[in-house]
């Protein structure tokens, strides 16, 4: 039997379709793993005030402060791939954020002096993780570290484990389209359709794929962007110059977990094709659509 839910948490919209031989036990799958990306939210909202990373970027700066086994294990793999992508992707471009106005909504220019001041505030290296007292400190008064880049993936891989753990064989788990998994496949089919979009024409697809037992997301220019200067600016931030990055349009990363996919999405998005080519995980799967006229939308080889 097929059957869906959704909530509204993380700023996204999560999704589920799955099916069950029961119907009932799967619309009790569902459910719980819709509470867990409630509960999520709970623990990594940065505009929640008494959730557990509010608390952490409130007090870091000024002493250790113990986090719970997940929150910890969690900064551990985000200060990994912070090292394995030369740094672009960094959990601690919150400042730059700011600035920009993505915290507010589309975003607007900032200043260079604006821009200077935010990026001295930024660096994964001044997040000082103890692992023997699961304690985390910054070494800089004003950082702020932003969950944007991670909580979504990591959401619905635990959403995933739930419905696993309730029988559920096959299901399609979104978080507000941008990161999915495909559990199994539909009756019937040997895995789930997923569409990639043409960045510069959302409602057209770029590339059908089909998933099974793997995960898909995506950055893109188009998700959240303003116009300046004659030019498009996005909210994918460099966190090496400040700046939003330029270049690419979209970025689709397919890996066996949301969560890498979500990670790696954004260093691919920043450091391009070439770094891509040389850098890919082994596994994944890159479609990248490039903001240049001599280039168009493929797979990275």
């Amino acid at each position: 039997m097929r059957e869906e839910g959704s909530i509204d948490t993380m700023g996204s919209l999560f999704a589920i379709v799955a099916y069950g031989h029961d119907g009932l036990d799967a619309r009790a799958a569902i459910s719980n793993a819709l509470d867990e990306a409630a509960r999520l939210d709970a623990l990594l909202s940065n505009y929640k005030p008494h959730s557990e990373w509010s608390k952490m970027n409130r007090l870091a700066a000024g002493h250790p402060v113990r986090l719970s086994a997940e929150l910890f294990n969690l900064l551990t793999a985000c200060q990994t791939y912070s090292r394995e992508s030369e740094g672009t992707f960094d959990i601690s471009i919150g400042p730059l954020m700011k600035v920009w106005g993505f915290y507010e909504g589309i975003g607007h220019l900032a200043d260079r002096e604006q821009v200077r001041r935010a990026l001295s505030s930024v660096g994964y290296r001044n997040i000082i993780l103890d692992s023997k007292d699961h304690t985390v400190r910054f070494a800089n008064a004003r950082m702020e570290l932003d969950p944007g880049g991670i909580g979504k993936g990591y959401a619905v891989d635990r959403m995933t484990d739930i419905l696993r753990r309730h029988g559920i064989c096959a299901a399609l788990i979104s978080a507000g389209g941008s990161s999915i998994y495909a559990l199994g496949a539909p009756p019937g089919q040997n895995g789930w359709r997923v569409d990639l979009m043409a960045s510069k024409d959302p409602s057209r697809s770029a590339a059908k794929v089909i998933l099974h037992d793997e995960s898909l997301s995506t950055s893109g220019s188009y998700e959240r962007f303003f116009y300046a200067d004659g030019k498009r600016w996005s909210h994918i931030m460099d966190p090496r110059t400040g700046n939003p990055s330029r270049g690419m349009l979209s970025v689709s990363v397919i890996a066996p977990k949301t969560i890498d996919s979500e990670a790696w999405a954004k260093p691919y998005y920043i450091l391009g094709r070439e770094w891509t080519a040389k850098h890919k995980k082994k596994g994944f799967r890159v479609f990248m659509c490039e903001d240049r006229a001599d280039a168009g939308c493929g797979w990275v080889q």
